[in-house]
């Protein structure tokens, strides 16, 4: 009889503990923005740490974005699918209704998946995807996996899309060739005197804008060293700004908007024999940190956030396009190589001069189209104060709205001495085009 009771008493005690350890293991998994952010910045922190180009680091974000938003517009009527309103993007898989889907953990898992297939150093990803999984899984195990099953699902699909967008065959596509006999054209600049980085990135496939030139800009000041044409007014002006505002020294707020903007991946520095790369962040990532920052300050919910971070940056990506194509058009000469030939051949830019043509200003871009579709989204007297560049020594700035911090980016560039007033200005107004005709165009939001 003792024995007998003693058995009932285990398994009744077993049977406690089995429903104890199912409750413990059946709650509900949050996925937070903050996740959201996290993940972003750990790409950012890879493609620092790879050396991604401006326009590469461009494609980096906007897939995964993508996938993450799909996902989420699919479970919330207040968010419209960017199918058919993007080149080529068809419906993702519908999930099983009888499968337990958490979408903001489906939506993280899928970003994850794609950012690790885009940049080298994929155990910098994996480390901080499986701190999470861990996490999840011991939550609820049925839900993470149900929900890490349909994130891979539509991130293979994601996938697919994306590789037929052009950029694997540009890798095999023969290098830029430089006329060193005509003046006009651009010309490699020290101290590394880099090849022209993406000369056929115009070849990838676009996502709004039509083509890759569909926003030509005007072409720029013509070619003359005549002191009375406007382009050598233009070379003269950036000589004597450049002066100026040394001689301020510290004190000097124009070297400090340069060096704020500055966002050049990979500045070479010598030192002796030696030479070593400075890392930073590229013109897209600082704009993404400026994303991140408005979305933060709002408040904005998981799908707001994952929602701000996509449109802002489609317009990032067709921005990079529409700019690389005018300026391997174009192939027009950096003030640098000319001042260096004709005023004085030890004058250096504040900025070091990237590995690429001219006209237009690729940042100038970036930040026209980024600035108008974050107006689009939180307004157009956002105030915010921007501590993107906090990591890498510079102090946060402070501007009145979108637009200001474009005004001030694309500015930067001649302070800098690696842009001409024409490449500048004209490239502000073609990424603000390339803005409003995301904004326009994209129907997204109901909110």
């Amino acid at each position: 009889m003792i024995i007998k009771n003693y058995k009932t008493s285990l398994i009744v005690s077993a049977l406690c503990l089995l429903i104890f350890s199912c409750k413990e293991n059946s709650e509900p998994i949050e996925v937070t923005t903050d996740n959201f952010h996290t993940a972003i910045d750990k790409v950012v922190d890879v493609m620092i740490h790879d050396i991604f180009s401006p326009p590469v680091a461009s494609r980096v974000f906007v897939y995964p974005n993508i996938a993450a938003y799909e996902i989420l517009a699919l479970n919330d009527s207040s968010y419209h699918s960017l199918k058919n309103q993007i080149k080529h993007l068809e419906a993702i898989p519908s999930p099983n209704p009888a499968k337990k889907i958490n979408y903001p953990l489906a939506a993280i898992i899928a970003h994850l998946n794609i950012s690790k297939q885009l940049i080298f150093s994929e155990e910098k990803i994996e480390m901080y995807r499986d701190s999470l999984y861990n996490i999840w899984e011991a939550k609820n195990p049925r839900e993470f996996n149900e929900s890490k099953a349909y994130g891979l699902e539509v991130a293979a699909h994601i996938t697919t899309w994306m590789n037929k967008d052009n950029y694997a065959q540009t890798r095999t596509m023969p290098k830029f060739s430089v006329d060193s006999q005509d003046e006009s054209r651009w010309q490699p600049t020290p101290p590394s005197y880099m090849d022209g980085l993406e000369p056929h990135w115009n070849k990838i496939r676009s996502f709004v804008i039509d083509s890759a030139a569909q926003f030509k800009p005007v072409p720029p000041p013509k070619f003359s060293m005549n002191k009375n044409s406007d382009f050598y007014k233009e070379l003269k002006e950036v000589y004597d700004v450049s002066l100026e505002i040394t001689k301020k020294g510290d004190a000097s707020e124009e070297i400090a908007i340069a060096q704020f903007w500055d966002c050049n991946p990979y500045v070479s520095v010598n030192r002796g024999h030696l030479m070593f790369a400075v890392k930073k962040i590229t013109p897209g990532a600082h704009w993404i940190g400026i994303t991140k920052i408005a979305a933060k300050k709002e408040e904005a919910d998981f799908k707001r956030t994952v929602f701000a971070y996509t449109k802002t940056s489609i317009a990032i990506a067709d921005a990079f396009i529409s700019c690389w194509d005018e300026k391997y058009r174009s192939n027009l000469v950096r003030p640098e190589t000319l001042i260096n030939t004709y005023f004085d051949d030890e004058w250096k830019p504040i900025l070091q001069t990237p590995p690429f043509p001219e006209y237009t200003s690729g940042h100038s871009v970036v930040s026209g189209a980024a600035s108008i579709v974050l107006t689009s989204i939180f307004g157009d007297n956002f105030s915010f104060a921007d501590n993107t560049e906090v990591p890498y020594g510079l102090p946060v700035r402070s501007f009145t709205s979108f637009n200001a911090a474009a005004d001030e980016a694309t500015i930067s560039r001649m302070y800098g001495g690696i842009h001409f007033r024409a490449a500048v200005e004209v490239g502000v107004g073609q990424g603000r085009e390339i803005g409003e005709l995301v904004t326009k165009k994209l129907t997204m939001s109901k909110k």
